[in-house]
């Protein structure tokens, strides 16, 4: 999905241009009755994924039930002491067996989820299982995901740097007046985006070819939002608060 166009900023101001002197023994400026600025600004921000999930299978054949359980029960033993010695929780790991009755012999095939919040584990943990394991497992190529947390996150964020942009172009406004900006009597979200990047979901699937650094900026999250703020505007700028 391409990027929204860019917001056009908007900005109304309703200004006292006349002389305002501040009470002797005040510091603050006071306050103009109906005076206030009306500004609106926006932000974009993006998440990379913060997990993978890499599927492993591996399965073997025998003539004997026992010896086609006992070649795979080896490699799975070995791939998630591989993992667990990497800091791999447990609960990270899912194992899936199917044992079934091909011909005259028994075949018995399994699938392990692995699931990292840490990319340079993951690939430490694949080349490892590549080179000691070679073509007796495949490993898929890994799938990059955000979990709900981290795109709550991301929403969160990016409306809060978007008022922070709507604030500091309000202040530039009166600044440029020679006032002083007030507190907010109004703060709006007017308009949110999302694009790219996605949550946990099996029916993502990525070409073969793409580089890993690819698959991340595929999986990449964006956000924007629009904010529409209204502040009180107070009389002249303390020139000796704006020289501290």
């Amino acid at each position: 999905m391409a990027p929204p166009a860019p917001s056009h900023s908007r900005v109304f101001a309703e200004l006292d241009l006349a002389p305002s002197a501040v009470p002797e023994g005040r510091a603050e400026p006071p306050v103009l009755p109906g005076r206030e600025v009306h500004v609106s600004g926006s932000a974009e921000l993006s998440a990379r994924p913060d997990r993978a999930r890499v599927s492993l299978r591996l399965g073997s054949r025998k003539e004997a039930a026992e010896a086609a359980r006992s070649s795979v029960s080896r490699r799975l033993q070995y791939i998630a002491h591989s993992a667990r010695l990497r800091g791999v929780p447990e609960e990270n790991i899912t194992v899936t067996e199917d044992f079934s009755r091909v011909e005259n012999t028994y075949q018995m095939e399994a699938e392990v989820c692995i699931i990292f919040s840490d990319f340079g584990k993951m690939q430490n943990v694949c080349n490892l299982l590549t080179e000691k394991l070679g073509t007796s497992v495949t490993i898929n190529p890994p799938h990059f995901y955000h979990t709900p947390e981290a795109i709550d996150n991301l929403r969160r964020q990016v409306c809060v740097t978007a008022v922070g942009n709507t604030r500091r172009k309000a202040q530039e406004v009166c600044r440029l007046f020679g006032q002083a900006l007030g507190k907010p009597l109004l703060i709006k979200e007017e308009e949110t985006k999302e694009w790219g990047g996605h949550i946990d979901c099996h029916l993502s699937h990525s070409a073969d070819s793409q580089t890993l650094q690819e698959r991340i900026q595929n999986a990449t999250a964006y956000a924007s939002c629009r904010v529409f703020a209204v502040f009180e505007i107070k009389g002249k700028e303390n020139r000796r608060s704006k020289l501290l």
